[in-house]
């Protein structure tokens, strides 16, 4: 792949502490930067098993999808993404908020932001906190702004550096390379689902939901999680590891 079709950061770009895949150090991160306590990050252990399903509260605001990149992945974005135009959205009369990646390993935080900007979730920031300031600020930028917003965000890189350290694993290097991506999945408030990820061009409007219909609803998951999975899966070969997980209403 040339790399003129690369989406990743530039290896002089400021580098995070990769987080660990897990909800409760996801959930660490997104309430110290000010998300009410009444959301939290659950595991999804299964999509096609509902006694599986069945534990995961709802509605589900945000799905992580969280996979090593392939090269059948990358084939699918760059084919995808040929003709279309770099995005340039920016203002209140968005339907979705999105952020372009340019902080290296920071494809988890870009994931969890996207989550908790979009949606019925954005409901849940507490007033007066990082998460409040930061999406006050982001909202009027175009993407290139708001993501230099991001990447000079002194509150977001400390609340990062306290979750990723706090895993039940050693944290890995800031330096050190990983081959996880997370994308994120959201319900507009006009029923859309949407893919974000910041290694695209922009947002994807992947289809029309019902009202009653979340993001774990079977629909939104043959728009979104199912057919990234039959596309591996069609290839042959491919990792098929991955995981889910979900933004919704806290147990605790």
């Amino acid at each position: 792949m040339s790399t003129t079709d690369s989406p990743d950061v530039p290896s002089r770009a400021k580098r995070f502490v990769p987080l660990e895949n897990n909800p409760a150090v996801m959930s660490s991160l997104v309430h110290k930067l000010g998300l009410s306590e009444n959301l939290a990050f659950h595991d999804v252990f299964s999509i096609d098993d509902p006694d599986l399903l069945a534990f995961v509260p709802r509605p589900a605001y945000a799905l992580l999808l969280i996979f090593p990149v392939s090269e059948t992945y990358e084939t699918f974005r760059v084919q995808e993404d040929k003709d279309k135009n770099e995005y340039d959205g920016s203002g209140p009369g968005e339907e979705v908020i999105w952020y372009r990646q340019t902080i290296g390993n920071a494809c988890g935080l870009i994931g969890l932001l996207h989550g908790v900007s979009n949606g019925e979730a954005r409901s849940h920031i507490e007033a007066g906190s990082n998460l409040a300031q930061l999406l006050k600020d982001a909202i009027p930028l175009k993407p290139a702004e708001r993501a230099n917003l991001l990447y000079e965000s002194q509150a977001l890189e400390s609340a990062h550096q306290s979750a990723a350290a706090g895993g039940d694993t050693a944290a890995p290097s800031a330096d050190e390379k990983v081959d996880l991506h997370y994308v994120c999945f959201i319900k507009s408030e006009n029923n859309h689902l949407w893919e974000l990820d910041g290694r695209r061009k922009g947002p994807l409007d992947r289809g029309l939901l019902g009202a009653d219909e979340d993001v774990l609803s079977e629909k939104a998951l043959e728009f979104g999680v199912r057919s990234f999975l039959k596309r591996e899966q069609q290839a042959g070969g491919g990792d098929l590891r991955f995981s889910l997980i979900v933004l919704s209403p806290n147990l605790d």
